[in-house]
């Protein structure tokens, strides 16, 4: 990034300044929302020992292939992790809302809304709305297979946003992810200590758990214990 960066301010379009906003918004955008999300994957992993399963193969069999070891190109050869990924953020969208501020009337249907207004998208509703969804509340990942998110709407699922005010970091926040999630279920089995059921929400900003929420990573190394 920083490469990509300095090669563009040679050509006098970034001054140093610039180049500090831009590293600022890819920090303190995406530490705390990656952090989230990686939380609630985790559990759901943790939750759905068949699809933490399919994740495993894929991992393993992605890094079999490459001499043990996970690179750039092969996270993104993890096209079941991917839609395990996009799935999380629709149930637990990090960002919950978007505020934009009309500086022109918008009319949606009958109504008209003035400019001026300060709008509130609430992206939590839309991604958990039935008639978008079905069993909206039901985790599975196959919702995003391309066959299906042909018939989606377009603004159906927008966890960063969309328009050309989106998450400019969204590509490097789910390889961030996958680079995070894949290790782990290489090499540990995930179960679940608190449920999903009993973990309360807590939305400000950024969607996160009202409480510590707790996971068990037992080592593949081990003999996996029969309850």
């Amino acid at each position: 990034m920083l490469d990509l960066l300095i090669a563009v301010s040679r050509n006098n379009f970034l001054s140093d300044l610039d180049i500090r906003e831009e590293v600022d918004t890819f920090m303190f955008g995406g530490h705390d929302t990656t952090a989230m999300a990686m939380t609630f994957a985790l559990l759901l992993l943790a939750e759905h020992k068949d699809v933490q399963e399919c994740v495993r193969l894929e991992v393993d069999t992605v890094m079999q292939e490459n001499t043990g070891k996970l690179t750039m190109k092969s996270l993104q050869n993890l096209s079941y992790l991917d839609r395990c990924l996009k799935e999380t953020l629709r149930l637990y969208t990090v960002a919950p809302f978007v505020i934009r501020r009309l500086e022109e009337d918008v009319k949606l249907h009958s109504y008209v809304i003035p400019a001026g207004t300060n709008l509130h998208v609430n992206i939590y509703g839309v991604h958990r709305d039935p008639n978008f969804w079905p069993n909206p509340e039901v985790f599975d990942p196959d919702r995003f297979l391309p066959e299906r998110m042909r018939n989606y709407h377009p603004y159906s699922y927008v966890p960063f946003s969309a328009g050309p005010r989106n998450c400019i970091g969204q590509k490097f926040g789910l390889l961030e992810l996958k680079a995070m999630i894949a290790p782990l279920v290489h090499n540990f089995y995930l179960e679940l200590i608190d449920q999903l059921k009993d973990i309360r929400l807590k939305a400000n900003i950024i969607v996160h758990p009202s409480h510590p929420v707790r996971i068990k990573f037992i080592s593949r190394k081990q003999p996996l214990q029969k309850n």
